[in-house]
């Protein structure tokens, strides 16, 4: 008989949550400009915004805090941190970095620029805006099962490796720097990219001599999904199976605040010695020394144990069930949701769960602000706010292939209660779809707009 999957540890400290009322929230609403990231996060009741920093750190990580040596060059806490992330991925170079977008920045710097393109399976926003603004392209190649958000099948995420083998070709090696495997895949529903894709990948890469990266900030989750749906891999690690994916790759940048379990932190690392010198000379302009390049030596630590913690199965087994939870539960309520659930969120269907707002009045902003008004939870719009273009001739504008709004769960955060009063609340805002309006943007930055854009309710 299979047992309830419980969590894998013990609460030792927590936090209150501050109760509002609708009147209040509708009021915090107009505050924000209906943005849910200039919401303060007192007001929230469930933070589902991201799970980026966001995880609660264990005892050990703790007291690895407790120990950090904060030494300003040659610090110990540095050398613990590099060779935990040598020891996962087997890369020469380790450069940290205050957060992965650093990383991303650092890289770009050295490797983009105009006339250059940087194929993806899906670029996420951060990585999209340090292609672009180093002056290069970045080009999404998503598999056309994973623009299908209904469609249920194992490896959503990745690479669609005959159209990068045919861009390739039309664009010429020459201009094409690197290409990056997002795993899992962000901004196609949280899904997961084969083993088998990523050896195809680096095959048709190493044909053009084109070097491969890894977006690795969920790589843990990434080979837990391997280890369930690739038959081959059954058997394996979790661990061995991150060895493997890492092997095929050049380098990665990583977000530590995902599946390193911290609050800050990221790194590049490459196996290229003159790509790594001129990071580390890039870093200490912008980060900080190459010993803590932007981190307190009390971070490395906590990164070097979340390291170790995340390819717990245990853990992973638990994590990646709570998330499937909540998708069951959304599914047999009617939601649409992208399915099967991902490893680090569930992604509402924006399009058909309020498919009276056209994309260009933004239906999963319409989403985002009501579950914020009727429940407090806050989540986050992916669709055409955050990667919407406006055309160059006519100004209209170009929506990605999918409308969704993203309920990403923080890492052993929330119990099953937390996820139980969100689906109440999502089902209770699905049962009232068609009254949802949609909305209008007043006020944008030229990049990553979604983070500080302000909008309006269309009446």
């Amino acid at each position: 008989m299979m047992k309830t999957i419980i969590e894998p540890f013990k609460i030792k400290s927590v936090e209150p949550i501050k109760f509002t009322t609708v009147p209040e929230r509708e009021d915090i609403l107009k505050k924000a400009c209906y943005n849910p990231f200039l919401i303060p996060a007192e007001d929230v009741l469930i933070d589902l915004l991201t799970d980026s920093g966001t995880s609660a750190m264990s005892a050990r990580q703790w007291s690895g805090v407790m120990d950090g040596d904060e030494s300003y060059a040659g610090s110990r806490s540095f050398f613990r941190f590099e060779r935990a992330v040598k020891r996962l991925t087997g890369f020469r170079y380790i450069i940290p970095t205050h957060q992965g977008r650093a990383a991303e920045k650092i890289l770009f710097t050295l490797v983009g620029g105009k006339g250059k393109f940087v194929p993806n399976n899906t670029h996420f926003d951060t990585t999209r805006a340090n292609v672009e603004y180093s002056g290069a392209e970045a080009v999404d190649f998503q598999t056309e099962e994973g623009k299908q958000p209904a469609l249920v099948a194992d490896f959503k995420g990745n690479m669609n490796t005959e159209a990068l083998e045919t861009f390739i070709n039309e664009k010429g090696a020459k201009n094409i720097p690197l290409c990056i495997l997002t795993v899992t895949n962000n901004s196609g529903g949280g899904q997961p990219v084969s083993m088998a894709n990523l050896k195809e990948t680096k095959r048709i890469l190493k044909r053009y001599k084109i070097p491969l990266f890894l977006d690795a900030c969920r790589f843990a989750e990434n080979a837990y999904f391997i280890k369930k749906r690739e038959r081959a891999y059954a058997g394996r690690t979790v661990f061995e199976i991150a060895r493997e994916m890492f092997s095929y790759a050049d380098g990665c940048t990583m977000s530590a605040k995902k599946d390193a379990l911290v609050n800050m932190g990221g790194f590049l690392a490459v196996n290229d010695a003159d790509l790594a010198g001129q990071a580390r000379n890039i870093l200490i302009v912008t980060e900080g020394f190459p010993t803590y390049g932007g981190l307190a030596g009390r971070d490395l630590e906590a990164i070097a144990q979340g390291l170790e913690e995340i390819v717990d199965e245990h853990y992973l087994r638990y994590r990646i069930r709570s998330v499937e939870y909540l998708g069951e539960k959304l599914i047999l309520a009617g939601v649409p949701i992208v399915q099967p659930p991902g490893g680090h969120a569930i992604y509402l269907d924006a399009a058909r769960f309020a498919k009276h707002i056209p994309p260009h009045q933004y239906p999963g902003q319409s989403i985002v602000c009501e579950l914020f008004r009727a429940g407090g939870i806050r989540s986050v719009e992916i669709g055409s706010v955050m990667f919407g273009k406006y055309d160059a001739k006519t100004g209209k504008l170009i929506s990605p292939s999918m409308e969704l709004v993203r309920l990403a769960i923080p890492r052993r955060v929330y119990t099953q209660s937390h996820v139980d009063y969100v689906v109440e609340v999502v089902h209770e805002v699905y049962g009232r779809r068609n009254l949802l309006k949609g909305y209008r943007i007043v006020e944008e930055p030229p990049m990553l707009r979604h983070f500080t854009a302000k909008f309006l309710p269309i009446r």
